[in-house]
């Protein structure tokens, strides 16, 4: 049977256009709705297959889809299946899109769709296009039985793309949040973020978020919260990312595999460790979960190790091989490298075979890291035979790696290996650092390879860098090893290749050429030192004048003393004036003295004033000028340089300390001291108890054999000569003494000089040494 019918209505139909946007669509929800339709007026006809009328009835009501049977079979109605009435509705919208067509068709059905209809001809829409999904609901929003459906409103928000329509996304979920009742919606609000989220729109997504996390809406599902989390984490917000998971736990929402893949490895790199291993736990024991997926263990192991937890992450690392996970070169690599930072450097290695038996590569930069650490602990033989297996490996070694061996090679001494891995560079087209050609030519110049360092140092040279401060520090090395020798020729390879050095290293130099006695070298050194505007300090004028006092060979005396002239110092001539008679220096001795010390400068030169001291009363003892050795002490204790030495104690005790005093300067100062006490004792009638004389243990039996052939009282102890102001009065009687005291017999042999140079020590620079604070000898 074939159904026709006719269907009018007794009003004007409802026409014009449907809106295809939801904001308009929003907008026309505000109208009043249109008066209820009236009954059907028309007559409805039944017709047979031959188009004779089978029967008619005056009028009808608009018929509901599976309810009213509409459907004539045989003789029995039917009513019209809901799956048809949908895929009839479903037809219209795909038919006519949008517009008045589709809003006057849709009007013209028998009935109005219900909710469950209308949802069942919307789902089967096809997904890819969402206008006539989107129509078909602004049509039925404008209807009076229009009743808001969580799985309609979800299903839009599912169904519109985000790219393009998150306008209509956001006005949806701001609906949807203003109904009175939000929390019957909670599909729709779970798809609105989900949907935002998922296509990396941070922004709404997030802005939707913290509305429902203000509303106190608790009904967001594990998906929402994952795609979240998964945005911010990928946008590098991990921050933000642990605010959603805390709201997350605050909610009461499950946790998921997903949630944990996220979660763990973010709070691990995020620096949160003991949280992530809490989760990690958690994870572990979640049913259904089953076991933690490799990428989660990676991160773990690596965040652990490069955090210093070994134990841990050697742990974790074992855990993920018991549980069936094949280990990543990553991984491997990550546990090698924290071993062998920590100085685990045994355990490192181990691991490392252990990988290299399971038959993972490994990578670049850890065999980088493996040679070098090799090499830095020493074990030269084992860097140099990974360094072997990484060139094998295909691996081309970096400047790092070369520089790293070649500097080990060198600092243990081995010259053949460290200048074959330079050759190796130079033929691998690496150019060695400062730092690399610093190393090998120390150990070349340690090893006295002068001339190999030589050709070194110009092949540094060609490579761009400096060479003057490199090629000063071989010649500090020569001279630090005494190879005075190998100084030299290194100073003469220095003048031909046209570097220069400083004046320190001459001044050094030239006094390792006094010690071995080089004074044909020692002179033309000086002469430079001078002409480089250095100026001869008196330490240095003194440390010459000290080999002098020691000098036993004329011709040594004779250099010796052209070497003091070449220094030009002030000094130098006090000694030249200091010799002559009166007539040439036009002035008495004493006064010609005490000019030369006015001019020092005792701030900055009082130390070098007592080394020169100690020296120069040496040098004229030995030269039997006794009355020219009384004046420089005089003047030298006028001028405070040994202000201590005399002591007077009233009548109780005097005192003269000789310990910081060289064997003339003390012999000196013994006579002169000795002179002054006859004076006031025998003048001044002042007699003290005792007279001591502290030697120390030093000049104690230089001094005693010189008053022992006086006749002296003084008793000799460990560090001290003392005797009874009487005795000594009485011995200042004797006309011997009093002659002795005023140095009217300096040249007999048997009073001073006897066996002088023999007491003299072998040594002076020791005197030197003794005697210069090291702010002043070390001022250079």
């Amino acid at each position: 049977m074939l159904l026709r019918v006719g269907l009018a209505r007794s009003a004007r139909l409802r026409g014009g256009a449907v809106p295809l946007s939801l904001p308009l669509a929003r907008r026309l929800s505000f109208e009043p709705p249109p008066p209820p339709d009236p009954e059907w007026t028309d007559t409805v006809e039944y017709l047979d297959e031959t188009g004779a009328l089978l029967s008619s009835a005056p009028g009808a009501r608009p018929a509901v889809p599976g309810a009213d049977p509409t459907i004539l079979s045989g003789g029995s109605a039917h009513p019209l299946p809901r799956p048809a009435a949908a895929a009839r509705i479903a037809a219209l919208a795909l038919r006519h899109r949008s517009g008045a067509p589709l809003s006057a068709a849709l009007s013209a059905l028998p009935s109005a769709p219900d909710a469950a209809l209308l949802l069942l001809a919307a789902s089967s829409l096809p997904a890819s296009d969402p206008v006539p999904l989107t129509s078909l609901i602004a049509w039925a929003r404008l209807q009076p039985w229009f009743v808001p459906s969580d799985d309609l409103s979800s299903l839009l928000a599912a169904r519109l793309p985000p790219a393009t329509h998150s306008s209509e996304l956001l006005a949806l979920f701001d609906d949807t949040l203003a109904l009175p009742d939000p929390t019957a919606f909670p599909k729709t609000l779970n798809a609105v973020v989900s949907a935002l989220a998922t296509h990396g729109l941070l922004e709404p997504a997030f802005y939707c978020f913290k509305r429902l996390r203000d509303a106190g809406f608790k009904g967001l599902e594990t998906p929402a919260y994952n795609a979240l989390l998964s945005l911010l984490l990928t946008r590098g917000l991990a921050f933000k990312a642990f605010e959603v998971l805390d709201e997350m736990a605050t909610s009461g929402c499950a946790l998921d595999e997903g949630t944990y893949e996220l979660a763990v490895p973010a709070l691990a790199r995020a620096g949160r460790i003991d949280a992530a291993r809490k989760m990690f736990d958690e994870m572990k024991k979640r049913e259904g979960i089953g076991r933690a997926p490799a990428g989660v263990y990676s991160v773990m192991v690596d965040v652990l190790a490069k955090a210093g937890r070994l134990d841990a992450a050697m742990g974790m690392y074992r855990e993920m091989v018991a549980v069936g996970h094949r280990v990543s070169t990553a991984v491997s690599t990550a546990m090698v490298e924290g071993l062998v930072r920590s100085g685990k450097l045994d355990a490192g290695m181990e691991l490392w075979e252990e990988m290299r038996r399971g038959g993972l590569r490994p990578s670049f930069g850890l065999y980088t890291m493996v040679v070098e650490a090799n090499a830095r602990s020493g074990r030269l033989d084992i860097a140099a035979k990974l360094f072997g297996d990484m060139e094998k490996a295909g691996f081309f070694p970096t400047p790092g790696t070369y520089a790293c061996l070649l500097e080990m090679h060198a600092s243990a001494g081995q010259a053949d290996a460290a200048m074959r891995l330079y050759h190796s560079m130079a033929n691998s087209g690496t150019r060695p650092g400062l730092s690399t050609f610093t190393a090998l030519l120390t150990m070349l110049a340690n090893k006295s390879m002068l001339d190999l360092a030589a050709k070194v140092l110009l092949e540094m040279k060609a490579s761009g860098f400096p060479i003057e401060v490199t090629a000063s520090d071989l010649l500090m090395i020569y001279i630090r090893d005494g190879s005075t020798d190998l100084a030299l020729r290194w100073l003469r390879f220095m003048g031909s290749a046209g570097i220069r050095t400083n004046n320190f290293i001459i001044r050094q130099l030239f006094e390792s050429c006094m010690k071995t006695g080089l004074y044909d070298s020692a002179r033309p050194l000086l002469e430079t030192y001078v002409a480089g505007a250095a100026k001869v300090d008196l330490i240095l004028y003194t440390s010459i004048l000290a080999h002098l006092v020691r000098c036993q060979d004329e011709n040594n005396e004779r250099a010796i003393m052209d070497i003091l002239s070449a220094s030009k110092h002030k000094a130098h001539d006090f000694m030249c004036g200091l010799f002559t008679g009166p007539e040439q220096r036009k002035q008495p001795v004493l006064s010609f003295v005490r000019e030369f010390f006015q001019g020092i400068d005792y701030d900055n030169e009082e130390s070098a004033a007592r080394y020169f001291v100690n020296v120069l009363l040496n040098y004229l003892v030995l030269m039997g000028q006794m009355n020219r050795a009384r004046c420089v002490w005089k003047v030298a204790y006028e001028n405070k340089l040994f202000a201590k030495a005399i002591v007077f104690d009233q009548h109780i005790a005097w005192s003269l300390d000789v310990r910081s005093l060289s064997v003339g300067a003390a012999l000196v100062a013994t006579v002169h001291t000795l002179h002054r006490f006859r004076k006031r004792m025998l003048y001044y009638g002042v007699v003290p108890r005792r007279i001591k004389l502290v030697t120390g243990p030093t000049l104690k039996m230089v001094v005693a054999q010189v008053l022992a052939s006086l006749e002296s009282p003084f008793e000799v102890s460990k560090v001290v000569l003392r005797a009874p102001g009487d005795s000594v009065l009485e011995w200042f009687k004797k006309p011997i003494v009093q002659q002795f005291l005023l140095n009217e017999i300096p040249s007999k042999a048997d009073v001073l000089m006897h066996r002088l140079n023999v007491m003299f020590p072998s040594s002076a620079p020791e005197v030197r040494s003794l005697s210069i604070p090291r702010s002043l000898g070390m001022s250079r």
